[in-house]
């Protein structure tokens, strides 16, 4: 591990880079059950990650050195289970604030934690939890960001990249120190007990929030309205029978 330039309390100061590795996620679970104990906030950063993944085993495709693959360790033991989505939506949070300086307005958090910009999609997160009892030991936060890359596969159509919006090219390890500081901050305002301000936040950036929209559930299309968000992390969404229905991850696509 090596010393750096992340102006956090913790998150980032104990940080390492890997030219190439299957998933940061991976690596850092690895090193969680093989050696001694790890400080909470390191943070793990592959040039070339080869087979990531998001949520629900979806792959990820990047750009060797071009875009964020990274893994943060954090140890919210002050988290029940039950209120695990609170994580989620604190590093939604910080990454968003890290971008929106960069990108204003058009920047969204998509239901659960994608980050979006417009319709594309700026990269994603995938949480994994690591429970003892009823409290939360470890969290691994696997996060990609699509930040200096060109072009992507026709197979991502809605994938953009901060420069094909921007057009300029970005510092990764400036941009990632700070969504580091960013995340950190979010997560120190969950451990204070500011629940309520973390939640009322996410609601607010979220895409296509109280916007008329087209949703897919199994064989079903139908049009409604994104109301909110259940504690425990479901999506709600009114229907034009004026029913609030609710899903759980995969139980809903968005139509664009």
């Amino acid at each position: 591990m090596q010393n750096n330039i992340f102006s956090g309390l913790f998150v980032g100061q104990n940080f390492l880079t890997l030219k190439e590795v299957d998933s940061t996620n991976n690596f850092l679970k690895e090193l969680l059950s093989n050696s001694k104990p790890l400080p909470e906030g390191t943070v793990i950063m592959a040039e070339n990650q080869y087979a990531g993944r998001g949520q629900q085993q979806n792959g990820w495709h990047t750009e060797p050195g071009k875009n964020l693959t990274f893994s943060i360790l954090l140890k919210p033991h002050f988290l029940s289970i039950t209120n695990q989505f609170d994580l989620i939506r604190a590093v939604s949070l910080g990454v968003f604030d890290a971008l929106e300086p960069l990108l204003g307005e058009k920047l969204k958090i998509k239901w659960p934690n994608d980050i979006y910009c417009e319709n594309y999609k700026l990269g994603g997160m995938l949480i994994e939890n690591i429970v003892q009892g009823s409290q939360i030991k470890n969290s691994v936060i696997g996060i990609g960001l699509n930040i200096n890359q060109e072009s992507f596969p026709v197979t991502l159509p809605n994938a953009r990249s901060l420069k094909q919006i921007l057009h300029a090219d970005y510092d990764l390890i400036t941009l990632l120190s700070e969504i580091c500081r960013n995340i950190e901050a979010w997560y120190l305002n969950l451990k204070a007990g500011n629940v309520a301000f973390v939640r009322k936040t996410y609601l607010s950036r979220l895409y296509w929030l109280n916007e008329s929209k087209s949703f897919k559930t199994g064989n079903i299309t139908f049009d409604g309205t994104i109301r909110g968000v259940r504690d425990n992390g479901l999506l709600v969404v009114q229907n034009n029978n004026n029913e609030e229905l609710e899903f759980s991850l995969k139980e809903i696509e968005f139509v664009h």
